[in-house]
């Protein structure tokens, strides 16, 4: 392998986007599609919200194609680390989650996760389940900034 430490960061972004594009790929193909609970936007007609799920769509994948375009770059160069990736992995999909459950569903109110009455529930479990991905994601990236680190001084 080559020296992890400069590529610490590259390492981390793919991962990162990877991250950003599965969870929103998830979160469009399950509670748009397949369970329909809301649309991207909802605030207006279903087919402006069926277009917006079309343009959620489009940037999901995009930000999935350009986090693996970088992985393909790293193996390349044989520069993947495996750990940290996961890490940028989990940090992606946590902080997008939380984004889209603070920002989006309560601050923007472009559209809520479920129209129910006690939307409080599936907030609280939304908006928990991101933390504990931005924590694991943190822990991972820590974790192999330190060894790197440490092999960088050797």
């Amino acid at each position: 392998m080559v020296n992890q430490y400069s590529y610490l960061s590259r390492n981390l972004w793919s991962g990162f986007l990877f991250g950003i594009g599965i969870v929103a790929f998830l979160d469009e193909t399950l509670f748009h599609q397949l369970l329909h609970w809301h649309h991207f936007y909802d605030q207006s007609t279903t087919n402006v919200g069926l277009v917006s799920d079309g343009f959620f769509h489009a940037f999901s994948w995009f930000a999935t194609i350009a986090g693996l375009f970088l992985f393909a770059d790293l193996r390349r160069r044989k520069a993947l680390w495996m750990k940290r990736w996961w890490g940028g992995i989990f940090l992606g999909a946590g902080a997008f989650q939380l984004y889209d459950g603070i920002i989006q569903h309560k601050l923007m109110r472009i559209h809520q996760i479920r129209y129910v009455d006690h939307v409080i529930i599936y907030d609280i479990v939304w908006n928990v389940i991101a933390l504990f991905m931005i924590i694991a994601g943190v822990v991972l990236l820590l974790q192999t900034r330190r060894k790197a680190k440490v092999e960088a001084e050797v």
